[in-house]
């Protein structure tokens, strides 16, 4: 075997134990049960909807990331937003009811206030906001994005745990949230030669805040639908790129290895898709030690909590990583890429890959054939529905037929399994085969979507029932990797 197969191998093994397994989905449908509960024992939150949005919507989570959570107000089929004190208050009501079945309850007054709390499984914890519409948009694009190549959501996987190990994904201690670490992959991956990805703005060149307007079900759907044709386009007109997913680390860790360098003068921009000059006339006022601009919220600065201290440790992570090969011995190698306390099962993993469903498989790097196939499906079905007035997406799109016809056989085993229920954040396959599809339908999709409220309705506590041994397992399996530091969001906190 040769070194990059041998480390290409080694990434694929890490790939399995990152990545969450069924029982971990449940073990996240039974906690946003509970929270939904809770929710709606307080007088000032009564019909409000409980909504996961972040990495789990996204499907960029690992097995033990955290969960990020929007309490949606009930104010009628129209957005409108509420101002930040008036959030902390609504934070500050939960807060009390929470601490009797919730552990590490601390409200965080940030520009977008947070709650963040422990469930009673100490696996994960989860971060509460109020009407966070603007991150559930980007959750959406992100998962819309990922679509594009699997590739994407393999290497966010990595990345993150790489920045975990090098301890540079610490936003309250000056490094970067997951949000930017995700940004990142994104810039790599529209920098390659060929370029994976497009500029951005040439999927969605709005702006979140000024088109989250209106009645909320049809700003949704006019992204949704922009983005659904666009991301067609780029796919007809794309030259493949075929790089494994081993030379796109090793570029990724070299394409940013001076970043120390270039953040006083450059600034990342995913929006136009290249390194931009930060005297740039909307980048003004940024004086943070990095700038890498939100592209769904342009110019806010998604990486504003780098202090200098920590761009030194980001910037030193790099230099040091990049240096890694398959020439490496194994124990070099992992303490590189992983967490010590990861490190123990990715051991097991490779003296043992049948313990893991069948050891290694040579990457897929054919655009048509990188599918998330994994949980895609049942993430899919936990845009969860409450008995909130608010319309959700799936309402506005429900000309979008089915999933496309799969590309392999686990990807169909998957489909098979899904609910007939329309999930709440449509994929980008779904909603490209319903612009064939909708006109056709008629009255059909209205009475699909009937019956798939009435299945949404007992979802979460039918999840919890049939996964009741695996979230067991789940929690047994995980509790040694929680770490308090573990920040898995994909939406800046301050």
């Amino acid at each position: 075997m040769s070194a990059n197969s041998t480390l290409e191998h080694i990434l694929e093994e890490i790939l399995e134990v990152l990545k969450p397994k069924q029982e971990d989905l449940a073990a996240r449908a039974q906690v946003i049960s509970e929270l939904r509960r809770v929710v709606e024992s307080v007088q000032s939150l009564r019909g409000a909807a409980v909504e996961p949005f972040g990495s789990f919507v996204s499907n960029l989570f690992t097995k033990w990331g955290d969960v990020d959570i929007s309490i949606n107000l009930p104010k009628g089929a129209y957005i409108s937003y509420v101002d930040s004190d008036r959030k902390q208050r609504l934070l500050a009501d939960l807060q009390n009811p929470l601490r009797g079945q919730w552990q590490m309850v601390q409200l965080i007054p940030a520009r977008v206030p947070i709650l963040k709390c422990e469930s009673r499984h100490k696996i994960f914890s989860c971060d509460i906001s109020i009407d966070n519409l603007k991150g559930q948009m980007k959750s959406k694009l992100f998962l819309w994005i990922s679509e594009i190549d699997g590739r994407f959501r393999d290497m966010i996987l990595l990345v993150k745990e790489w920045a975990k190990a090098r301890d540079i994904n610490d936003p309250i201690n000056g490094t970067l949230n997951s949000y930017s670490l995700s940004l990142l992959v994104i810039f790599h991956f529209q920098t390659c030669e060929p370029a994976i990805f497009p500029p951005l703005k040439d999927i969605y060149a709005g702006n979140v805040a000024d088109d989250l307007q209106g009645l909320r079900t049809v700003a949704e759907r006019n992204i949704a639908e922009a983005c659904a044709a666009n991301i067609r386009r780029f796919r007809q007109d794309r030259r493949v790129n075929r790089s494994s997913l081993s030379e796109l680390f090793i570029s990724f860790l070299a394409k940013f290895s001076d970043i120390g360098f270039k953040a006083s003068e450059l600034g990342i921009c995913t929006y136009t898709g290249k390194w931009e000059c930060r005297s740039n006339i909307r980048w003004v006022r940024k004086t943070s030690a990095i700038l890498i601009e939100d592209p769904f919220e342009q110019p806010e600065n998604s990486a504003r909590t780098v202090d200098r201290s920590g761009l030194t440790s980001i910037s030193e992570a790099f230099e040091m990583s990049r240096v890694i090969s398959a020439e490496q011995n194994l124990d070099s190698l992992l303490a590189t890429l992983v967490r010590p306390e990861v490190s123990p099962e990715i051991r097991a993993h490779l003296r043992n890959p049948v313990s893991y469903g069948g050891g290694y498989q040579p990457h897929l790097t054919h655009p048509h054939v990188h599918r998330n196939v994994n949980l895609q499906s049942e993430i899919q079905n936990l845009r969860f529905k409450s008995n909130s007035n608010n319309p959700t997406l799936t309402e506005t799109v429900n000309m979008y037929g089915k999933f496309e016809a799969s590309e392999s056989k686990t990807q169909n085993q998957f489909q098979n399994s899904r609910l007939e229920s329309r999930s709440y954040n449509p994929s980008m396959t779904e909603l490209e085969q319903g612009r064939s599809q909708g006109q056709h339908s008629g009255d059909a999709g209205k009475s699909s979507l009937s019956i798939g409220g009435l299945l949404l309705g007992g979802l979460v506590a039918g999840l919890g029932y049939m996964y009741a041994p695996q979230i067991n397992k789940a929690v047994d399996g995980l509790k040694k990797f929680r770490d308090n530091s573990d920040d898995d969001s994909d939406e800046p906190k301050n």
